[in-house]
């Protein structure tokens, strides 16, 4: 068999693998921005820069979107329902507010983890002086 041929069909096959194999590190300098504006009715700017996002990940797959969030003194995430999907907040620095489906209002800061189950409903508002940051993490059976 001809040397090319040979190794032609291992670089094929290398790279099919590679292709067809799921990507399980998102280094930071390759993440994608996805800032949005009033997101829910809420207020000013939600920044975003995920590894994923809900428009891209596959059928099968639980987690739906996972990224590092930040909101400004004073910026929100309206009140919003998760109906099909969970939600999870991983409070990183600066300080909130969450208001949980019942509508209470707790201080969040570093450390604090909220979720809203399918079916509840959640909102967050940067109440503190300095940029609030969260690792989003959203998941769906």
């Amino acid at each position: 068999m001809n040397k090319a041929v040979v190794l032609g069909a291992v670089a094929g096959i290398f790279a099919f693998a590679t292709v067809a194999q799921a990507e399980q590190l998102f280094s930071k300098d390759n993440l994608k921005t996805w800032d949005r504006e009033k997101v829910a009715g809420g207020e000013g700017t939600l920044y975003g820069k995920f590894s994923f996002t809900r428009n891209d990940a596959k059928k099968d797959d639980a987690i739906k979107e996972i990224g590092w969030m930040t909101l400004q003194p004073g910026a929100a995430i309206g009140p919003h329902k998760h109906d099909v999907n969970e939600d999870t907040y991983i409070i990183v620095s600066g300080e909130g507010t969450f208001t949980d489906t019942e509508g209470k209002e707790s201080v969040v800061k570093a450390g604090d983890i909220t979720i809203a189950r399918k079916g509840e409903s959640h909102a967050l508002k940067n109440t503190g002086k300095e940029p609030l940051v969260f690792l989003d993490v959203i998941a769906q059976q």
